[in-house]
This record gives structure tokens, C-alpha cells and sequence, in this order.
């Protein structure tokens, strides 16, 4: 097993907002950053409804995948930060829709705020 860190980055995505990077590739699994609702122009959909900010997100997680040689039916585990928790079930609806039947682990958890204003946020990790 390699024991090599590499850094991934997408021109599908914003650059970082600070100190990281989109994705790291380590030891077989790729670990994507937080992805927001922010498209690959930098805009912040914070005026934008749940369901189009979760599909940008979804995009994003997507796009640091591919950047990494993975693909969303690579994931082993999700994690989803909301900040209503009434917003549970339209996510797992969409989210459901865009992962199919690949089930892989995952915690949606209700937070008071995320930056920007915006409402979802999500972190993953996937085999490389």
C-alpha cells in the first residue's frame, strides 16, 4: 500500500475557498472536502431553493470524484450537513435519484449554519 498523500483539484469546481484541497487520494480511498453550493464560477447559490443547491452540491462531490479517478458509485460513505432537518426528506429523494441503487453508508446531520447562508453541505470518502 502506498503511502503517498496527492492532492486533488478540478477546473469543474471553484478553487478552494481556503487551506484545502477538493479531494485528497490516500492509502486506496479518495476524501472529498465539504462540497457547497457554490458553481464552478465561484457563485454562491445561497438565494437559490434546497433542491437546486443540493443538486450543485451533488455535482461538486461528482465532479472531485472524477477529478480523482473515482466515480459516485465508488462512494463508502457520505455525509450530509443540512440545516433544517425538515429538509430530509426532498434530500434523500434527490439524492437517491442521483446515486441509484448504490447504497453507501451515510449520516445526514441538522446544523444551525453553514457559511454563506447557505443549506447543505456534504463530505464523502470513495475507493479510489
Amino acid at each position: 500500500m502506498s503511502r503517498a498523500v496527492q492532492a486533488i483539484s478540478s477546473d469543474e469546481l471553484a478553487p478552494p475557498g481556503g487551506h484545502y484541497s477538493h479531494a485528497v487520494v490516500a492509502g486506496g480511498f479518495v476524501f472529498v472536502s465539504g462540497q457547497l453550493p457554490i458553481d464552478a464560477q465561484g457563485a454562491k447559490l445561497a438565494d437559490a431553493s434546497f433542491a437546486v443547491q443540493a443538486e450543485q452540491v451533488l455535482a461538486n462531490v461528482a465532479a472531485a470524484l472524477r477529478a480523482a479517478g473515482s466515480s459516485p458509485q465508488q462512494l463508502v460513505q457520505v455525509r450530509v450537513y443540512i440545516t433544517d432537518i425538515a429538509l430530509w426528506p426532498e434530500f434523500n429523494t434527490l439524492y437517491a435519484s442521483w446515486i441509484g441503487t448504490h447504497r453507501p453508508a451515510r449520516a445526514v446531520v441538522p446544523v444551525p449554519q453553514l457559511h454563506f447562508g447557505l443549506k447543505i453541505e456534504i463530505e464523502a470518502v470513495a475507493l479510489a
